[in-house]
């Protein structure tokens, strides 16, 4: 019997995240095989008489594939996944597997050259700015495992972040937005870390269960050459397969000039993937409640209550800076005083203390008052 969540969660997706319409085709690409998912999803779209479409990938044969791919190979990959994407008029991505570090075996090079073909042109140039899309994990032992849990216990949680009442939240994130909007200056402060950047005239976007679920940011972007100083990421970063930990960067007029991580050289190698790998193209907070602690997942990670994430590479098109990458690596700061605290301020105005927001109009993302 499937479980009824999942139903729940189908609904969801379809019909608030993606808000399928009648004729209009839809990708479900799942990287495993959560089959009952994957029903539920098709079962959805039918209702909304639109036309579903399913690929499966799986991790292992992804490995398989990626260890000795050549530079033509990926190129004829990339053109027939974008012919395919270009057609669609939303996707949902179902990501799971039971091992997170399936790829970490994978040379480096092929990684990057994966980023450069499919990454870039079948998801950055087509399926981000020209789809309505979705994408998620599936609850399994692993993550399980990576959350510190039980399976039941993740799952209950899972399905918590994942069909909590998103529409409040959008309601609530207004203030935030606005709050942006008007802001020039923007200064961070914690252990190990005092960051300046501008985000004036970049505009300020809601993420409340249409695009990742589970969802809860608000994001924007820096100026591109007006972040300066230094940001110690107090959470593991994994990218590529391999975990980043005690990531600490230098910036100088929006560059990343010295990164240093448990693998100094490695992440140096990312950064130097081409000249917008060293810039910073996101800027956003997290605030969904029910996410309290990294579980090594950045669609989980970059939502934690009390964090922000500050992303090389790539910006978003709908929140443009002009930088411009083949990598996005959202990296998280969690700054709630179990993690060692930390403050924010917009024009010199203390926002955000500890994870909690102190000014009255934004009193509403705080975790009692988004709880369902």
């Amino acid at each position: 019997m499937r479980d009824p969540r999942l139903q729940q969660l189908a609904q969801q997706i379809i019909h608030y995240s993606i808000d399928l319409q009648k004729g209009e085709k839809v990708l479900i690409e799942n990287t495993g095989l959560q089959q009952e998912l994957v029903s539920a999803l098709i079962e959805e779209a039918y209702k909304a008489e639109g036309h579903p479409f399913v690929n499966v990938k799986d991790p292992k044969v992804q490995r398989s594939l990626l260890k000795n791919a050549s530079e033509e190979q990926l190129h004829l990959q990339a053109e027939q996944e974008a012919s395919f994407m270009s057609q669609m008029d939303a996707y949902v991505a179902i990501r799971s597997g039971e091992n997170i570090s399936e790829l970490s075996d994978v040379p480096a090079e092929n990684m990057k050259l994966y980023n450069q073909t499919v990454g870039q042109k079948v998801h950055r140039e087509i399926r981000v700015p020209k789809t309505k899309w979705c994408v998620l994990r599936y609850p399994n032992a692993s993550m399980a495992q990576l959350a510190n849990m039980s399976t039941e216990q993740f799952e209950d949680f899972y399905f918590n972040v994942c069909t909590l009442d998103y529409k409040k939240m959008d309601q609530a994130m207004d203030s935030l937005v606005k709050r942006m909007e008007e802001t020039d200056r923007v200064r961070i402060t914690g252990p190990n870390t005092d960051l300046e950047f501008s985000i004036k005239g970049i505009p300020n976007v809601k993420c409340a269960g249409h695009l990742n679920l589970p969802d809860g940011e608000v994001y924007t972007a820096p100026v591109k050459d007006s972040v300066n100083g230094t940001l110690h990421y107090n959470t593991p970063s994994p990218y590529n397969g391999f975990t980043f930990e005690d990531v600490f960067l230098t910036f100088k007029d929006g560059k990343i000039v010295d990164a240093t991580a448990n693998d100094t050289e490695r992440i140096n190698e990312i950064f130097n993937t081409d000249e917008g790998a060293r810039y910073i193209g996101e800027f956003a907070i997290g605030v969904n409640p029910y996410i309290l602690h990294p579980m090594k997942d950045i669609l989980f990670d970059e939502k934690i209550d009390g964090s922000f994430h500050f992303t090389p590479g790539q910006c978003y098109d709908e929140a443009p800076n002009g930088n411009d990458s083949a990598i996005h690596w959202d990296m998280v700061m969690i700054q709630r005083a179990e993690y060692g605290g930390g403050e924010i301020y917009f024009d010199d105005v203390l926002i955000r203390k500890d994870g909690r927001f102190v000014v009255s109009d934004l009193e509403a993302l705080n975790p009692e008052n988004l709880k369902s």
